[in-house]
């Protein structure tokens, strides 16, 4: 059964990205929430919930909501890493239906390239039996988790090249995107490994940057004149923190935040025309296509083959350039938002998915630690 439209996502917009030496990670956020504030057609003045994440402060939503002048009639600061941002529309809706509030905005910001100091990844007490030996943190546990699966099911490091080489064709269509020069297979398999089997070009960018969205409740949207992207699915899970405690090293609880979305947006996956999936790493991207059961476990390499997920490709995805083109400050999930629905809007530019109705969004945070669904689709 189809879920009631609650919520719709009604603004998004990007800070300036790339490198931001005159900017610190509150005027990111500034940025990019005045913009999309500005794309949806609201002020700051009618935001009663603010939604953030980020490992720049103690309290990120009390420093933001001071520094934006808002004081937020609720507030919500989960950190679940790069999946924060779609766990918050999760949440968001959640208390929309609950008459909590009724305008939400969701910001993130970061200087990771040129602040580098500040770990997304800091010592914690359980990663005290990876650290002291040597593991690189996060690399080293996607690396681990690549290498599984490459023993286990025998993908190749051909086939995690896929993805780069078909993301960053998405990329050269994207004015914004931090690398846009074509690559092909044989330069990511060229490319220096960083932490074996994984390349240089099979990992993220390091870039600064923010985002924010705007999700208002059906009375809210009703009297914008704005394109509605209303939010038809959300699940979310987390089934370990350290890469040493992953029940299995080849699935992500993308199973199950991937699952509850479906079944709550009420269609099936043939029917999506679009997914942004979180790619900090090419192993990200084919770990969660096989939790999310667009293939079966140990199909992955043979669902990207080809250039399937390129444009022209018919199953489109990452369409900005992704976390590996586009940019990647720290937590990128909230990039996928932005992108999604660009492009159920039809604003894609030359990067626009031809009719695209419904969109897949996943952000996957930590070591493969926490996934959040999100399903869209525009009137």
């Amino acid at each position: 059964m189809k879920s009631e439209r609650v919520a719709a996502i009604v603004g998004v917009a990007e800070s300036d990205l790339g490198k931001t030496p005159g900017k610190n990670v509150l005027q990111l956020q500034a940025q990019a929430a005045k913009l999309a504030l500005e794309d949806a057609g609201l002020t700051k003045n009618e935001v009663d919930a603010l939604f953030t994440a980020g490992n720049w402060a103690w309290a990120p939503s009390l420093m933001l909501a001071e520094y934006l002048g808002i004081q937020p009639k609720y507030t919500d600061s989960t950190n679940i890493g790069g999946s924060s941002f779609e766990a918050h529309v999760g949440h968001a809706v959640a208390g929309i239906n609950a008459g909590l509030f009724e305008v939400a905005l969701i910001t993130y910001g970061s200087t990771s390239r040129t602040n580098p100091g500040r770990s997304a990844f800091p010592s914690a007490l359980t990663a005290q039996y990876e650290l002291p030996y040597g593991l690189p943190t996060p690399v080293g546990a996607y690396a681990l988790a690549a290498m599984r699966h490459m023993h286990q099911y025998g993908t190749t490091s051909e086939q995690l090249a896929e993805i780069a080489v078909a993301t960053r064709k998405w990329a050269t269509l994207n004015e914004k995107a931090y690398m846009r020069e074509p690559i092909e297979i044989a330069d990511v398999l060229n490319s220096r490994l960083i932490a074996e089997p994984l390349h240089l070009l099979d990992c993220c960018l390091v870039t600064d940057g923010g985002g924010a969205v705007v999700v208002v409740s059906k009375r809210v949207a009703s009297r914008l004149n704005k394109k509605l992207i209303w939010i038809l699915g959300h699940g979310e899970s987390h089934s370990h923190n350290t890469i040493a405690n992953m029940p299995d090293l080849t699935m992500t609880s993308a199973r199950e935040s991937g699952r509850a979305a479906f079944e709550m947006a009420g269609i099936t996956h043939d029917e999506i025309d679009i997914a942004e999936i979180y790619d900090s790493f090419t192993i990200t991207v084919l770990l969660t296509l096989e939790a999310l059961g667009f293939c079966k476990p140990g199909e992955g390499g043979a669902f990207v083959s080809g250039q399937r997920t390129a444009p022209g490709g018919d199953f489109p995805m990452n369409t900005n350039g992704g976390g590996l083109s586009y940019c990647h400050p720290g937590m990128y999930g909230i990039f996928l938002l932005i992108e999604a629905v660009r492009q159920l809007r039809g604003e894609g530019g030359k990067r626009q998915v031809e009719n695209a109705k419904l969109a897949l969004v996943h952000g996957t945070g930590g070591v493969l630690s926490s996934t959040s669904t999100v399903i869209l689709g525009r009137d």
